[in-house]
């Protein structure tokens, strides 16, 4: 084991340590993380259109339940989880035991599990000691296995556009949005003030992003082939949150509900409605591979 990995899985340090370290903002940055939980809902489709059924709070405590990702087998949903000694940690919810489980326990503090694409482990954005941020992959025991790449510092999300190709969301002023080969280690920047959600489009290597403006955003798809892209949609509000279906397409998160972009028409149709289940406002949110559950954020 390197002297990096080494430092990764030594025991923690003391809270005090790590707000300053790994936060990187001090114990301000603490009180500011919203108060999140996680809902899981049972998806039935009947008559072509999908119900969301049987709603509960898998979280439901207070503190910082965020970004979720459902394992490629439906069976577990990988997730952060900020509990009281102000670590961010990887969780893992068993869907059948409703058992929960801390993977990382590590010095330092991840965000965003996102399932590689050989289904092999998971990739997180570590915030290390130096405050560095860069794209990890890891085993789904929670160990840490290797850099997904050494140019990735200051990355706020990543997506997965294939084995070999990393969307990363970089903090740079502006923010923007790039393309790492990691076999050539070339970087495409993509955008400036993109949306922290950006995702593939089906089978092809064309993948979605957003535009994000203090009202609005624009939907555009691009082209690794000919690094073109072209407007697909927009919506007259900065909620960025949005993931790419293969069913449904585009749909997004407007306060307690999810919107469908209806591309024969051209307009935005509810998919689901949740206030009335005590939704407040859906951030992140995501499908199961076969669409037989879904997960949501909910903001209080």
């Amino acid at each position: 084991m390197n002297r990096l990995l080494s430092e990764l899985v030594a025991k923690r340090p003391s809270r005090a340590i790590l707000a300053f370290l790994f936060l990187g903002q001090g114990l301000a940055a603490l009180a500011q993380m919203p108060e999140t939980d996680l809902w899981l809902f049972d998806l039935e489709k009947k008559q072509n259109v999908y119900q969301a059924v049987n709603p509960r709070n898998i979280t439901n405590r207070a503190g910082y339940d965020n970004q979720p990702a459902f394992t490629a087998d439906g069976k577990s949903i990988l997730y952060v989880s900020i509990r009281d000694d102000g670590q961010a940690d990887i969780y893992r919810y068993d869907i059948k035991s409703k058992l929960q489980t801390n993977l990382t326990k590590s010095r330092v503090s991840e965000y965003s599990p996102t399932i590689l694409p050989d289904e092999s482990g998971f990739s997180v954005v570590v915030v290390e000691a130096d405050s560095t941020q860069r794209v990890w992959k890891m085993a789904f025991d929670g160990s840490f296995m290797k850099f997904a790449g050494d140019a990735t510092d200051s990355v706020g999300y990543h997506s997965w556009l294939n084995a070999d190709t990393l969307l990363y969301y970089k903090l740079t002023e502006p923010h923007s949005l790039h393309a790492l080969n990691l076999k050539t280690g070339k970087d495409v920047w993509i955008c400036d003030q993109p949306s922290r959600a950006f995702r593939k489009t089906g089978i092809s290597s064309r993948f979605m992003y957003a535009i994000k403006t203090d009202h609005s955003l624009e939907f555009r798809i691009y082209n690794p082939a000919t690094k073109e892209s072209r407007v697909y949609a927009s919506y007259p509000s900065p909620n960025e949150d949005f993931i790419w279906h293969p069913e449904l397409g585009l749909v997004k998160a407007e306060n307690a509900d999810l919107l469908r972009f209806n591309e024969k028409t051209g307009t935005w149709e509810t998919l689901f409605s949740f206030a009335g289940a005590g939704i407040k406002k859906i951030t992140r949110f995501a499908f199961d591979a076969k669409s037989k559950r879904l997960v949501i954020v909910n903001n209080l």
